[in-house]
């Protein structure tokens, strides 16, 4: 099976050990273990749950314990619509495997994680790019989507919150996207691995899976719940869709860990309270980065609304993959380039990472569009020569 090289993960694999300080994360700051127990109201005491623990497979869908505090996270979930699998990676690959056949029509909202687009293409199906425009907000324009959404259409894939541009649809706009696919008979994928992130109310984005009765929901402890390190992820919806993964499932995942299931199921139990950690970073670090764009005369943006990222559009004559590398060496600061997610012109900035390497990483990317001679030809030329 040939399938493009996924952009994002390439330039995140190639430079991310190398940065000082790093503005491309997408995770809320990682929890330890012990930040972990403390955030539970438990002290390391707590591990010795895990000492009697057998190293088995354990509960392949995922325990009872862990797949009924994820239905929780929902209004209209039960247990029976919920799989576990490694992280939200493995939940959409199954899904795109699962529903997508050759020839199949699939829409799939750009930007987004590169999966939704390049998995069915992969595959084979006829791949149909929703593009998000700056003018509209990043939001799908739901005229161009009906368009689109001829009857016999397959699968919708969309991303809410938005990564990377952070956008957030409404419920009403999940409402009319869920219109358009029932008249299609599609179903909707929704990739939701930010919800928790929103800036304000709440923070809960309301879920694909409790609106449509076609519609899939992803997601996992990886974003929102800072537990990136647990490879934990799930699918939610309905119950013949979750038997038809369980098929695919047994050929590549057998179960997640049992620490990780574990530690899920204690960080789903305490939800609010991880979450609202979630929101004192997000919302902190997203005003800091508000007002530090705002003194930007060559950066503008929309501002995002959920998640832990957003797109910044440059005004340089600079490729962005030469603009990123030459602010990684010479200041140990770490974006993205548009030019990973089809963006050129663009950078994406995490904001969810600790404040104080936020502050850092804006003072030194403020100091390296100040010097209007590091983005010079010469110094583009020198890159080119650098570059593998």
């Amino acid at each position: 099976m040939d399938i493009e090289p996924f952009g994002v993960e390439m330039w995140m694999n190639e430079w991310e050990t190398k940065c000082e300080w790093n503005l491309a994360e997408t995770c809320v700051e990682s929890l330890t273990i012990d930040e972990l127990l403390k955030i539970c109201g438990k002290n390391n005491d707590g591990l010795s749950q895990i000492l009697d623990m057998k190293m088995t497979c354990g509960a392949i869908e995922g325990s009872e314990s862990l797949r009924s505090e994820i239905a929780a996270f929902y209004e209209k979930q039960a247990i029976e619509n919920i799989i576990v699998t490694h992280g939200t990676i493995g939940a959409n690959m199954l899904v795109h495997k699962t529903l997508v056949s050759r020839g199949d029509r699939v829409i799939s909202v750009v930007p987004t994680y590169q999966q939704h687009y390049s998995i069915p293409a992969s595959i084979g199906a006829d791949v149909q790019h929703l593009q998000l425009r700056e003018e509209d907000g990043f939001l799908p324009n739901l005229d161009n989507l009906r368009s689109m959404a001829m009857p016999g259409t397959q699968l919708i894939a969309i991303n809410n919150p938005n990564n990377p541009t952070g956008s957030l649809m409404d419920a009403a706009m999940l409402e009319e996207i869920a219109d358009i696919a029932r008249n299609a008979g599609a179903w909707v994928l929704c990739d939701e691995v930010y919800r928790g992130t929103d800036q304000i109310g709440d923070g809960i984005t309301q879920s694909m899976a409790d609106i449509y009765e076609k519609g899939i929901s992803t997601a996992s402890t990886s974003k929102a719940f800072s537990l990136a390190g647990l490879r934990l992820g799930w699918i939610a919806g309905p119950k013949n869709l979750i038997e038809q993964v369980a098929i695919h499932r047994d050929y590549d995942t057998i179960s997640v860990g049992m620490l990780d299931d574990h530690f899920a199921t204690m960080a789903m139990q305490n939800r609010d309270k991880v979450l609202q950690r979630a929101h004192a970073i997000t919302r902190g670090n997203l005003k800091i980065l508000a007002d530090w764009v705002d003194q930007q005369k060559e950066i503008s943006w929309v501002r995002p609304s959920s998640g832990t990222t957003a797109m910044l559009r440059y005004d340089l004559d600079v490729p962005s993959r030469e603009f990123c590398v030459d602010l990684l060496r010479k200041t140990g600061v770490m974006l993205l380039p548009g030019s990973a997610l089809n963006m050129e012109g663009y950078l994406r900035i995490g904001y969810a990472n600790s404040t104080s390497i936020l502050k850092e990483g804006l003072n030194r990317l403020s100091d390296y569009l100040a010097d209007a001679n590091t983005i010079g030809k010469a110094s583009r030329d020198t890159i080119a020569v650098q570059l593998p």
